[in-house]
């Protein structure tokens, strides 16, 4: 199958009208579900009490408003971005005139949506001073934007969304499509840090299953909007991205269904307040729309996908316009969700009891036993859903290869699983809920995260079996899940973050440039801070691993004795900041541990028992690593001999050139001199290259002897009677 350059196709005006009429038609069905789940959920807004502050009707009915207004237009630009980047064809890397009309849409889009949220910075400030939004502009709107976490937010998404306007309007390539989508999805959760879920008991958890909820409902809702202005415009992409799109919503509906119910257990004291109360009713409205989308969903695979294979594309349009008439009366639902007032929450929200409920989400634990580090439990939502999704996908590509009845190792199934255990454990078992209370918990889990689980994941070859297990463009000329996965790991960035000594000052500036500056004790003081030392450790151990002991393909990696030599340098490095935690004297990130108003153990004392865990805990990756090393060293070793004797034997059983030059006993030529050996070539070859040259140079002195003595008797009759006189 050949791909061809799809034109841009002008739809007619009446089509045109059509479409801006469905549009208009979708959003006022979102508006209106907003309205009436603001005024029956009581979240509409109410006249404040006399003497106290009033924002006005404008501020209370433009907030939700203008948050729809922000959101669907950050779902439709995420699904623009993905149509362009990863669904729709490309041509060697460049966008084709479909996906360079979803990036110019996408622009447009994504200015709309700046502008949406940077009114409603106002609108939220206007909000948190109690006045009208005009009284609100003169006041200081700077400080609100510094010193709060909705202000912050806010400003980060506008700040994003213009980000996303200019460089989804300059996107040409592929590459560029997708880095202008990861801002994309970035400025979509900055909102989800300051919601409901943010002042949550369990925070952690209840943000980390938001931000999982509209990531996953982002790429979905925009992916799904974004096929449908597709196929109305030129149906002919849709034949390559709607396939592409049905995998990714079938993950995307899962991780929906499950982050929503999770989230929906952080904000509801009870089962029973799903029915008693009018937010566990709307929660049940929003459930039922998530299992009608994802029965449409299956609809599609049955029936649309089929039709679309055959060159019928209007059973897929009609279906998806009624899919997406429903996702955005959906969004609707769940921002009126977040104006609604929860069970047993009346009026503000409490204050934290205890200083440490105020940082963690949760009060102190006991004080720590061997027992209590393995069974107090407290999840991390982002990270478990991560763990899942690595399991999920592994364990498809490995069923996939089975179906192709291609073998896969079961040590590198079992060694990669076993990464991910141990990162559950280190995160959302007792070590973790420890972590954010001792210093000592803390490098325990660093350590773990650094080097034990990223070894077992490179271990299990991950890379190689995306490679194997994904499948390839259906078109020439097209950049499938494959060729892009290919293209990364052998791409400059890839070559430069994985030379030998940059991948070894990442892993050794994990903990010098961390720990001995104050970024420590603020990563420490935010959960999303701790989540992203969390990752660092995890990526930069996984990465310097790669390096040493990986599998998968990637640049030319250095001889096994440079690695090793490699490793007892980092490991020197490693030892070396142990023993400076052990004899430091003061603490690190005191402010932090110190505002926790800990009642059991010493500061300091719990600062040099992390160091000497710091200190004794490369030992036993050291020495795994050392044998993998020499494992693969000698199979190496084994290879090259292997390769050597079959190189041998093709030499020996190289068919003898035939001539009446050539000589009988050696078979050599005499006329033309052996081919030479090339620089690559084996020393078997060489010799046999050498043995080549000396039967040749004897069989030529044999012949000059033969010659002579041909000669020799005529010449002495000739010359005979002169001699003898």
């Amino acid at each position: 199958m050949t791909l061809t350059a799809d034109r841009t196709v002008s739809a007619p005006p009446a089509d045109r009208r059509r479409s801006w009429l469905y549009a208009g038609g979708a959003g006022a069905g979102a508006f209106t579900v907003l309205v009436v789940v603001l005024v029956t959920g009581g979240g509409a807004p109410q006249r404040a009490p006399v003497g106290l502050p009033d924002p006005g009707p404008l501020t209370g009915w433009g907030l939700p408003l203008v948050r729809l207004t922000a959101d669907i237009a950050g779902v439709a630009t995420v699904g623009l971005l993905l149509a362009a980047a990863l669904l729709l064809p490309t041509q060697g890397g460049a966008l084709m005139a479909s996906a360079t009309r979803c990036c110019r849409s996408a622009a447009r889009v994504a200015a709309l949506w700046a502008v949406a949220a940077a009114v409603e910075v106002v609108l939220a400030f206007a909000d948190f001073l109690g006045v009208p939004p005009d009284q609100a502009l003169g006041r200081r709107l700077g400080s609100y934007i510094d010193l709060t976490t909705q202000g912050r937010t806010l400003s980060t998404q506008v700040a994003l969304a213009a980000v996303v306007a200019v460089g989804a309007w300059l996107a040409v390539r592929t590459r560029g499509a997708i880095l202008v989508l990861l801002v994309a999805l970035a400025a979509v959760v900055a909102p989800a840090l300051a919601g409901h879920s943010a002042t949550e008991d369990n925070h952690m958890l209840a943000t980390s299953s938001l931000v999982v909820h509209v990531l996953a409902a982002a790429l979905w809702v925009g992916g799904l909007g974004a096929l449908l202005l597709v196929g109305r415009q030129h149906s002919a992409p849709l034949r390559i991205a709607v396939p592409r799109f049905s995998r990714l919503a079938a993950w995307c509906i899962v991780a929906i269904t499950a982050s929503g119910a999770v989230n929906a257990g952080t904000r509801l004291p009870d089962v029973a307040a799903l029915a008693t109360s009018a937010y566990g009713r709307l929660v049940l409205a929003k459930a039922t729309a998530v299992v009608v989308l994802a029965t449409l969903g299956w609809a599609h695979r049955r029936g649309s996908l089929p039709a679309l294979a055959a060159s019928r594309p209007g059973a897929f349009v009609r279906l998806a316009a009624v899919e997406v008439a429903i996702m955005a009366a959906t969004i609707g639902l769940a921002v009126g969700l977040s104006r609604t007032p929860r069970p047993g929450v009346e009026g503000p929200l409490p204050l934290a009891t205890s200083p440490a409920r105020a940082v963690l989400g949760y009060d102190l634990p006991p004080p720590p036993t061997p027992w209590r580090l393995l069974v107090d439990v407290r999840p991390d939502g982002f990270l478990i859903t991560l763990v899942a999704l690595a399991a999920a996908l592994y364990l498809t590509g490995v069923r996939a290869l089975h179906r192709r009845q291609v073998r896969w190792p079961a040590g590198r199934t079992t060694a990669f699983c076993s990464g991910l255990v141990v990162i559950t454990v280190a995160t959302s078992g007792g070590l973790g809920t420890y972590a954010a209370v001792l210093f000592s918990a803390h490098m325990a889990q660093h350590m773990v995260l650094n080097m034990v689980a990223p070894l077992l994941l490179v271990l299990g070859a991950p890379m190689t079996l995306a490679l194997r297990a994904l499948p390839a463009a259906p078109v020439s000329g097209d950049r499938g899940p494959r060729q892009v996965l290919a293209g990364l790991l052998h791409s400059r960035f890839v070559a430069f973050l994985s030379h030998p000594l940059v991948a070894s000052v990442i892993f050794v500036s994990s903990l010098y440039g961390l720990y001995f500056t104050p970024v420590f004790g603020a990563a420490m003081s935010s959960h999303w801070g701790h989540l992203a030392m969390q990752l660092h450790f995890l990526l930069a151990g996984s990465l310097f691993f790669w390096v040493l002991i990986g599998v998968d393909p990637g640049p030319r990696r250095p001889p096994h004795i440079v690695r090793l030599g490699l490793l007892f340098l980092v490991m020197a490095a490693h030892a070396f900041f142990g023993v400076t935690i052990m004899s430091g004297t003061s603490v690190l990130a005191r402010g932090y541990f110190a505002g926790l108003q800990r009642p059991w153990g010493s500061l300091l004392r719990d600062q040099q028992l992390g160091g000497a865990i710091g200190w004794a805990f490369g030992e036993v990756p050291t020495i795994m690593v050392i044998t993998v090393l020499c494992v693969q060293w000698l199979r190496a070793d084994e290879r090259a001999a292997r390769s050597a004797d079959r190189a041998a034997d093709r030499a020996e059983r190289r068919p003898v050139e035939a001539g009446p030059s050539a000589s009988a006993a050696t078979g050599a030529p005499v006329g033309r001199e052996p081919a030479r050996p090339r620089p690559g070539d084996d020393l078997a070859g060489y010799n046999a290259w050498l043995a080549r040259l000396h039967d040749q140079e004897l069989h030529r002195r044999e012949l000059h002897r033969g010659e002579r003595s041909r000669r020799t008797p005529g010449r002495q009759a000739a010359d005979g009677p002169e001699r003898r006189g």
